[in-house]
């Protein structure tokens, strides 16, 4: 498996001529305000992905049907539970009670007996929430259609970015159909973070490879307002920056790569004059999920004893199982982008996996593959070369797809 280069053009002016990289014939100066009339164009090969989009977004509401039904609470139930219901899992419930009463309720805290370490959780995503439920009344249906309009978002900036690095037409549909069949695909229409997170990420870096740092810098501001992992992408996008820099006016606009700290510099200040304590979001997340730091090769045996020590039911035991198989996956891309210099790639999976990887054990890795870009426009590359990759990703990814999303909607963990 190989990946494109990231700064592949489709055609190149004469060598004597040339002295920055450029962006791509088809796209237009890198100003704000062309950037975003050219990502509010829709092409016929823009229409076809989100044609795709929604098709999956059928076949995942079908299979949260069929699970509500089969898979019911009460087995002898005649009445099957709410449709929305059904997406009211796990981290849902820490974002709806943000939504709902904020941080610190009534003077509530870590200080409290049952405290929920809410604060773990950025803000970005519940203030959306909240937001778009003035005009919706439902809690979950507000979170289903955040997923779903920043899902929509996301999959036409991801093909997009296959399409700049790739030549052939049906690159961007090829990658969107391996991102949107993805075995933790269910977890894009759910009402949790990585539609939202997606959909100001992928726009950010379309922007930085078309070397538009304001609308690149502004976009990843707000996805460091929804994920930590929105640090990983300003990483990355300095990187970038590094390696592009040719002239001056290039280097005039370093300062706007320094606006992604802010979001999470000004919620470690909101936490901080509530509980006296700077890092209040990672220390939650050490209580609550076992994320303090240890050796990466400690986590690693640690989530092999619960994978495979018998120490917890055959459900959890799984899904460490598939913690570890994601782990391969991405110290492998890492590797594999590290080898064809793609630097700002390999810094933004390297930094992830460093996240995910020094916990007490591995906890989410396989949906964090969602937020892998690298991985689905790598494998869109494979693919085009290799026509069986495609069949072979399908037969595979496809059930695993249903497998995850029935054992999501049925109350189950997975991931």
């Amino acid at each position: 498996m190989s990946l494109s280069s990231p700064h592949r053009q489709r055609e190149r002016p004469p060598a004597r001529t040339r002295t920055v990289p450029g962006p791509p014939r088809d796209t237009p100066s890198p100003s704000t305000a062309s950037s975003g009339r050219l990502f509010l164009r829709l092409k016929p090969a823009d229409r076809e992905v989100l044609w795709l989009y929604l098709l999956t977004r059928a076949g995942i509401w079908i299979t949260a049907y069929c699970t509500g039904r089969l898979f019911a609470d009460d087995h002898q139930a005649r009445h099957a539970a709410s449709f929305f219901s059904l997406w009211q899992r796990w981290d849902w419930w820490h974002y709806l009670h943000i939504a709902q009463d904020g941080y610190f309720p009534g003077g509530s805290g870590p200080w409290t007996s049952g405290w929920d370490n809410r604060e773990a959780f950025f803000p970005g995503f519940p203030f959306v929430l909240r937001a778009v439920h003035t005009v919706v009344p439902s809690w979950p249906a507000a979170g289903a259609l955040i997923s779903l309009v920043a899902g929509g978002v996301a999959v036409l900036a991801l093909a997009r970015i296959a399409r700049l690095h790739l030549p052939q037409d049906n690159a961007g549909q090829r990658a969107a159909l391996f991102f949107l069949l993805s075995p933790c695909a269910v977890f894009l229409a759910a009402g949790y973070t990585e539609a939202l997170f997606l959909a100001l990420a992928l726009p950010a870096w379309l922007a930085a490879q078309r070397l538009n740092w304001p609308l690149a810098a502004v976009l990843t501001c707000l996805a460091t307002t929804v994920r930590v992992s929105g640090l990983f992408l300003a990483a990355a996008l300095a990187v970038h920056f590094l390696v592009t820099a040719r002239t001056p006016a290039h280097w005039r606009r370093l300062p706007w790569l320094t606006l992604p700290a802010l979001p999470p510099l000004l919620y470690s200040w909101y936490l901080q004059t509530h509980t006296g304590d700077w890092m209040a979001w990672k220390h939650a997340e050490e209580r609550g999920w076992y994320r303090d730091f240890h050796a990466p090769w400690e986590a690693w045996q640690n989530t092999w004893h619960a994978a495979f020590g018998h120490s917890q039911s055959t459900g959890y035991a799984l899904m460490s199982q598939a913690e570890l198989l994601t782990m391969l996956v991405g110290i492998g891309l890492c590797g594999l982008l590290l080898r064809q210099r793609r630097w700002p790639e390999a810094v933004y999976i390297g930094l992830s996996l460093w996240a995910l990887g020094t916990s007490y054990w591995y906890t989410s890795i396989p949906r964090a593959t969602l937020l892998w870009w690298p991985l689905w426009t790598g494998l869109a590359a494979w693919s085009l070369r290799n026509a069986r990759i495609q069949t072979a990703y399908l037969v595979v990814a496809a059930p695993l797809m249903t497998v995850f999303a029935v054992t999501f909607l049925s109350g189950r963990w997975a991931g």
